[in-house]
């Protein structure tokens, strides 16, 4: 089993910046650690996705040059940096992970939430403009 926790949500004004971190515990290693997000009366979408170490990360179009998706392994840690947020970005945003995958399962992450076996209880990211 894996156990995922995430901090760092809140309130921020549009163009403002937030940090995320997901924090793994448990004995099973993972393939792909993904952040996904869900705004009120939407499907749940993925935002960034990192392939557990190494430096092959992925982007969905929406977030892509403003947020950054990074891991401290020596932490067990997978952070998403967001800058220049919108009102678009406010949802419950998840740290999700799967166990070990090929390539093409995180490459497709946006596509490929039925493979994110372990899931954190999401921390609110709220944007005014």
């Amino acid at each position: 089993q894996v156990q995922l926790a995430e901090s760092g949500g809140g309130s921020a004004q549009a163009g403002g910046s937030l940090n995320l971190t997901c924090v793994a515990s448990g004995s099973r290693s993972t393939g792909c650690v993904g952040w996904f997000r869900q705004a009120p009366g939407k499907e749940r979408e993925g935002v960034a996705a990192i392939r557990t170490g190494t430096d092959r990360i992925y982007y969905a179009d929406a977030v892509k040059g403003r947020f950054t998706i990074s891991q401290d392994n020596a932490k067990n840690t997978v952070s998403l940096q967001m800058n220049n947020l919108q009102s678009g970005d406010t949802a419950i945003y998840y740290c999700a992970a799967t166990t070990p995958v090929l390539e093409s399962v995180c490459s497709s992450f946006a596509a490929r939430r039925d493979k994110f076996t372990y899931w954190g209880q999401g921390t609110q990211v709220t944007v005014s403009s």
